[in-house]
C-alpha cells in the first residue's frame, strides 16, 4: 500500500524523520486492520493493534483527512440499545485503491484465459486495443504541441496516466523514460503489453523507435530511444507503420 503515518510516544529528541516514519508505519497498520477486518470501532482497533484509544483516534483523524477512511454510524440489527450507536471507520474507495488488492493476479489470470481460449494472437490484439484507447489522449496532447516538443508532450500525457515519464536529449535523438509502470507485474508475464506500447509510441511520433529497457524486464526505468531528424507531423503519425516499432527486450 502506498504510505498512508505512527503510534506510541517516542523518546524526546528523536530525529523528526524517524518520528514521522514511525507515525506513518502505525497509520498504515490502522488502515490495514480495517481492510482485513472490515469497518471497525476505535475500541476494536485499539484491541487488535495494542494501542491506546487516544492514539487510534489520532491516526484515524489523519486518515480521514487523507480520504483513506471515513466514519459512519454502526449498523444495528434488532432493537436499539440506549445511547448513541458506536461509530465505525471504513476504508474509502481511495483507501482501497492504495492497497494491493491482487489486481495484478486478476489481470494475469484474465490474460492467461484469453491466451488459453483464443491463442496468443488474441493477447496481442487485446494489448494493442488497450493502448490504442489510452493513446487517444496522448495524441490530442501531442497534436497541440510544436513538432520539437512532441516527445515532451507525450511524456506529460504519460505522467498524467501514472507512468512518471520524462523526455531528455540523447546523442542523435531523444530518450523517453518512464520511471513507473502501473502494469509492470503483468507485463513481466505478458511482454505483449510492452510491445504494443512501443508500437503506439512509433505511430504517435511518426518514426521507428527502439525500446532499450523495461521495468517489466527488471530494469529500473522503461527507456525508449527516438532517433532525431525524423518528421513529427500529424501526417507522419497517421502513416507510421506499427510493424516497424522496436521490440520489448523481454
Amino acid at each position: 500500500m502506498k504510505n498512508v503515518g505512527e503510534a506510541r510516544e517516542t523518546p524526546t529528541g528523536a530525529p523528526q524523520e524517524e518520528l514521522a516514519t514511525r507515525e506513518r508505519s502505525t497509520r498504515n497498520r490502522v488502515a490495514r486492520s480495517i481492510l482485513d477486518h472490515g469497518p471497525s470501532t476505535v475500541a476494536d482497533l485499539a484491541g487488535r493493534l495494542g494501542l491506546t484509544q487516544a492514539a487510534v483516534r489520532r491516526h484515524l483523524d489523519s486518515l480521514v483527512q487523507e480520504n483513506v477512511v471515513e466514519g459512519r454510524e454502526k449498523r444495528v440489527y434488532g432493537a436499539r440499545t440506549r445511547g448513541r450507536p458506536a461509530k465505525v471507520f471504513a476504508l474509502t474507495d481511495c483507501g482501497r485503491d492504495a492497497f494491493d488488492q491482487s489486481y495484478d493476479k486478476l489481470a494475469v489470470d484474465a490474460l492467461r484465459w484469453i491466451s488459453d481460449t483464443h491463442g496468443e494472437t488474441a493477447v496481442v490484439d487485446f494489448a494493442r486495443a488497450r493502448i490504442a484507447e489510452q493513446a487517444k489522449a496522448y495524441r490530442v496532447a501531442m497534436d497541440a504541441a510544436p513538432p520539437e516538443h512532441r516527445t515532451d508532450a507525450l511524456a506529460k500525457a504519460l505522467t498524467a496516466d501514472g507512468y512518471a515519464a520524462t523526455a531528455r536529449s540523447a546523442p542523435v535523438g531523444e530518450q523517453l523514460c518512464q520511471h513507473h509502470c502501473p502494469v509492470a507485474h503483468v507485463a513481466e508475464r505478458y511482454p505483449q503489453l510492452c510491445e504494443a506500447e512501443t508500437e503506439i509510441f512509433s505511430a504517435l511520433l511518426g518514426t521507428h523507435v527502439q525500446r532499450l529497457a523495461t521495468i517489466a524486464h527488471g530494469d529500473g526505468v522503461c527507456t525508449t530511444y527516438i532517433p532525431g531528424g525524423t518528421p513529427h507531423t500529424a501526417q507522419a503519425t497517421e502513416e507510421a507503420s506499427t510493424s516497424t516499432a522496436g521490440r520489448n527486450p523481454a
